[in-house]
């Protein structure tokens, strides 16, 4: 391509690019929303438009492949404008929304209502699709439909969904893997929690440590363990939510030591909290996985910086205020906003030098491009790539108030959190949707489903001959393993 004869949309000079290997001064010229070269100021074609990054750090935009949106069903938590004006303001170019809204995304008809809903986003997305025990004859029409992945719930959050029973779970990943899309886990055993939150309760247990008390970490353990069995036994791929405890990283090495394509997140709020917030925050901070103690912290930060912990999330779960100040926990609502203040919190902690920028830039954007099938045309600055970008003042300071996110949940555990570092502007396919830290209003609508370019590795399944559809002959083991 002779960059030299094409007239770019936009040339963005004078800042740092940040990779999640290194870091060098440099441009970026952008063409029809995708990037058309990188390189030296001089270098650049000609524009329609020139931007002055100077004194900023242009990095790949965040991938949060966890949140909440709440649209259809409780639009007066959050719905899919609010959402993504979030995340734009947050450096968040891209998000894969949960299906525990009402009705749950588990039937194609669910799906069509979901994507309906999505058209209003300011940034691309993905959608989740359900796995749960009574819609396994939904799941190969949910692929077709377009779903990105599938998320079981094996164990209760809000919505209440049931969490499948192993059978089911092992059947669906039996079905799910033959499209090689990855199943994102909500990793923690029902039956655990349920037993002890009742023994709780009957004890009289209302305060916040109560809900810590209900879900040791061994319930995590177990659960990634068994699904790590699962995942191997089928040839699933498998996406461990939410990681809050050091115990998780032992059966997560274990699995990815034997080969299984397993990765796993973690969340600011386990890498900044820990018991003490529960006297501090009462009710605000509950969230499942809880909040745990700080020796999970430090093996939390550990395994981040160990690679163990492939990215960065959010679990962005907004509730309204009157739903998470309550005196009885167990009435609280668990969880709250995320997507705006992520990128602010992580890049605190590299001015702090807890991690580098290439560490954040693979941890935020790289990582679940990878683990998702959207690298390279996300999670990275190259030629052909999508232009999703966030361009950082890494010594801008700023207070998080809840009364300033774009978020309906205007409530935050991270109240009065002074941060060092934070996104200037946000470019998604080349477009500003936050510039100057304002939200481009008329943005709304420009987000696409990343359906059109996700490409996931083909499926190496096992075990084809022992699937529930090949031993009830719905699906003959012959067929399944071609």
């Amino acid at each position: 391509m002779e960059t030299g004869k094409t007239l770019a949309d936009l040339v963005i000079t004078g800042g740092t690019i940040v990779t999640d290997q290194t870091s060098f001064r440099g441009a970026v010229a952008v063409k029809d929303g995708r990037i058309l070269t990188v390189g030296a100021d001089e270098s650049m074609p000609a524009a329609r438009e020139t931007f002055d990054a100077a004194g900023l750090h242009l990095l790949p935009g965040a991938i949060d492949a966890h949140v909440h949106f709440r649209e259809p069903g409780y639009t007066h938590k959050e719905d899919w404008r609010t959402g993504t004006a979030a995340a734009a303001m947050g450096g968040v170019t891209t998000v894969f929304e949960m299906p525990n809204t009402d009705p749950p995304t588990g039937t194609v008809e669910a799906l069509r209502i979901k994507q309906r809903a999505a058209a209003k986003a300011h940034v691309d997305y993905g959608l989740y699709g359900l796995l749960a025990e009574d819609n396994l004859d939904q799941l190969d029409g949910l692929v077709a439909g377009g779903v990105a992945a599938f998320k079981c719930f094996m164990g209760n959050t809000f919505g209440n969904l049931p969490s499948p029973s192993t059978g089911a779970m092992l059947e669906g990943f039996e079905i799910i893997a033959r499209h090689g899309l990855r199943i994102s886990l909500h990793a923690e055993t029902a039956s655990i929690m349920a037993w002890r939150q009742r023994k709780l309760m009957a004890a009289g247990r209302r305060d916040p440590l109560a809900h810590l008390a209900s879900r040791p970490a061994v319930v995590a353990t177990e659960a990634v363990s068994r699904a790590a069995i699962l995942a191997e036994w089928t040839g699933a791929r498998i996406h461990v939510l939410h990681i809050s405890s050091g115990d998780e990283l032992r059966p997560l090495r274990e699995a990815k030591a034997r080969g299984v394509d397993v990765t796993g997140e973690t969340c600011p709020h386990y890498l900044l909290f820990d018991e003490r917030a529960y006297d501090d925050l009462g009710s605000i901070i509950r969230v499942n996985p809880p909040v745990r103690e700080q020796h999970h912290q430090r093996a939390l930060w550990e395994g981040v910086r160990d690679g163990t912990i492939d990215m960065i999330a959010t679990d962005h779960a907004p509730h309204d205020p009157a739903e998470k100040v309550r005196d009885d926990i167990w009435t609280a609502d668990c969880g709250f906003p995320g997507v705006e203040t992520q990128m602010a919190l992580m890049l605190t902690q590299v001015n702090a030098g807890r991690l580098s920028l290439s560490d954040y830039v693979r941890l935020s954007s790289t990582a679940p491009a990878k683990a998702f099938g959207l690298h390279p045309r996300k999670g990275a600055i190259v030629p052909g790539a999508d232009a999703d970008l966030a361009l950082v003042d890494m010594a801008r300071r700023e207070t998080i108030r809840a009364e300033a996110l774009h978020s309906r949940g205007r409530i935050t555990p991270f109240e009065g959190f002074e941060t060092v570092g934070a996104p200037m502007h946000t470019l998604v396919r080349g477009r500003f949707v936050m510039r100057g830290r304002r939200l481009v209003e008329d943005s709304t609508g420009w987000g696409q489903s990343v359906g059109r370019i996700q490409s996931m590795p083909e499926p190496r399944l096992r075990h084809v001959e022992e699937t529930t559809a090949a031993i009830t002959g719905t699906f003959p083991a012959a067929r399944a393993a071609e």
